[in-house]
């Protein structure tokens, strides 16, 4: 797999190279963009404007810890000007991939972006990768966007900071919305139970304690054990809610839920949070920040 990977990949570039610039950029006067999930899509959408055109390898519901490029997306990847994706080992099996794009184009792991002593760390080796939860994270990468695009378009970096600029305040208001309303939940309330451990920099933003079943990758496996803990925090705390995740079985989630049943311990499903998928295209949750009101409306109502 991986040797067709390779030659599909020189093929491509092959083709690429071939083409004149009229083809391209000139005919369109725009910049053709690649990115792995749809949160860094929409970044790009509001950075670029008209002067982009956008694909996101990843849709709804896709989780990106397990996601292997099929054939369709190694082409994206190939016709695209510049690729933006994660990094941060987030997109783990595409590693190979990105280093092979990275010797002919822009290929960018934004979340990089992000200065170590802000990053959550695993371990000497890895942080994690969900920055997207932290929105003062996410506005470094917004300017890294801008700057990216400003590079391969600089008659357009005039328009391109505009864009950033009016994003960017958009996000602080987001920031503002989700303070006040997290605020409302009582502290000995604030406890977010999920599938896996994505909502570290969420936690933090917000002084609210996170467990997930799962590592930071779904790729991790969880035991007897780990549920049996989960089961004796909900119990012993009186959680009265979990919450099940759009791009994970909520298999784990209910059996926790049972687990505490059995222990004479109520718990709730408290809604379905977006974790490192948004939702459908064309709907609020499609966006970064509807993604995010959601989360935090849905947290609260359950919580409060």
């Amino acid at each position: 797999m991986k040797l067709f990977i390779s030659l599909f990949i020189m093929f491509g570039l092959f083709i690429t190279g071939c083409s004149t610039p009229t083809d391209t950029k000139e005919k369109k006067d725009v910049i053709t963009v690649t990115t792995t999930t749809g949160q860094i899509k929409d970044a790009v959408v509001n950075v670029g404007g008209e002067h982009v055109e956008v694909e996101s390898l990843m849709g709804p519901g896709v989780d990106p810890h397990l996601y292997q490029a099929s054939q369709g997306d190694i082409r994206k990847l190939t016709e695209a000007e510049i690729i933006f994706y994660n990094g941060l080992h987030l997109e783990g099996k595409m590693g190979e991939i990105f280093e092979k794009m990275s010797k002919n184009k822009p290929t960018v792991p934004i979340g990089e972006r992000i200065p170590e002593d802000k990053l959550i760390k695993v371990d000497s080796t890895y942080s994690d990768p969900h920055i997207w939860f932290n929105i003062d994270h996410w506005i470094v990468v917004v300017v890294g966007i801008e700057e990216e695009l400003s590079k391969l378009s600089p008659e357009h970096e005039q328009q391109f900071k505009q864009n950033a600029e009016k994003y960017i305040a958009e996000l602080k208001e987001l920031k503002k919305y989700a303070t006040n309303q997290m605020n409302s939940i009582p502290k000995e309330q604030r406890i977010l139970v999920t599938a896996h451990d994505a909502f570290a920099y969420f936690g933090n933003a917000y002084s609210m304690e996170v467990r997930g079943l799962q590592g930071l990758s779904t790729d991790s496996e969880y035991g007897l054990k780990d549920v049996q803990d989960l089961v004796d925090l909900l119990v012993d705390r009186q959680i009265k809610a979990v919450f099940i995740e759009t791009s994970i079985s909520e298999r784990s989630i209910q059996a926790i839920v049972e687990g505490a049943m059995k222990k004479g311990h109520t718990v709730k499903i408290g809604g379905e949070l977006f974790s490192d998928a948004m939702g459908d295209n064309g709907t609020e949750e499609g966006t970064y920040i509807g993604m995010y009101k959601h989360n935090v409306d849905t947290i609260v109502q359950a919580l409060k």
